[in-house]
């Protein structure tokens, strides 16, 4: 699972982030990694983006084009009120995890690594999830 912040790294071309981020939008367009996002993300990235592109238009077919790369995992009732239980400090990221560990997924890569402590699904930065690769 591609956490948000990794997402927006390579939409918004994020300079000192971008490159690894831009690494695996091409693995999973190469069908190289099976990556996902979850649905509450993608609010997320569709608010954030507009507000970096100022455009609705681009933004919605930046959305579109992503996609076609990432499986969209599905949020469901019982992943929000698991993420209220668990012990981190962001919700947004307690969702991730949450939707995460019910869906098996193997890893969550994300740039923010100190918020997905103590939690049983392997966490990995950009860097470290290519490097294993």
């Amino acid at each position: 699972m591609i956490d948000t912040n990794v997402i927006l790294d390579a939409l918004t071309a994020r300079s000192q982030f971008k490159d690894n981020a831009e690494k695996l939008f091409l693995l999973a367009a190469e069908d190289k990694i099976g990556a996902c996002i979850t649905a509450s993300s993608v609010t997320d990235i569709y608010y954030l983006l507009s507000k970096h592109l100022k455009s609705r238009d681009q933004s919605k077919l930046s959305l579109q084009k992503m996609f076609a790369l990432f499986r969209i995992l599905d949020v469901t009732g019982i992943d929000c009120e698991r993420a209220l239980e668990l012990p981190m400090p962001d919700y947004e990221d307690a969702l991730i995890a949450a939707c995460a560990n019910r869906s098996k997924i193997d890893c969550i890569v994300t740039r923010n690594l100190k918020d997905f402590t103590n939690y049983p699904v392997k966490i990995m930065s950009p860097a470290d999830f290519l490097a294993s690769l």
